[in-house]
């Protein structure tokens, strides 16, 4: 028979694991990603959490024949910018649950089966 998960261990390394998740959080505000796209003509700062904090275009980069082009920059500096943010996020929070639901992550509630 297997042995019974400890409540209040758990409760307790639950409530561990949600602070340190607020404070994943908030530390994510504090920090930048930066993202280019065309050799650097355009740049992009977007916090961890999501916030588009800087748009940067080179005044080369703005050809009034060619608008197209540099929507085009704009735009891949930014999903860059977001994919690098999101991935620090993920990052962040994985350290702060301690990989939950990953290997080693819940098994040391003593949970049945994890």
């Amino acid at each position: 028979m297997p042995k019974q998960p400890n409540m209040q261990q758990m409760m307790k390394q639950v409530q561990e694991m949600q602070a340190e998740m607020m404070k994943a959080q908030e530390q994510l505000k504090d920090l930048e990603v930066e993202a280019s796209a065309g050799g650097g003509m355009v740049t992009v700062k977007v916090t961890g959490d999501l916030e588009l904090r800087e748009v940067r275009i080179d005044p080369q980069a703005v050809d009034p024949e060619d608008v197209e082009m540099l929507q085009d920059m704009v735009l891949a500096a930014t999903n860059e910018a977001l994919r690098s943010a999101q991935e620090l996020a993920a990052s962040k929070m994985q350290g702060a649950t301690g990989g939950l639901g990953g290997a080693g992550g819940l098994g040391g509630l003593g949970l049945p089966g994890l």
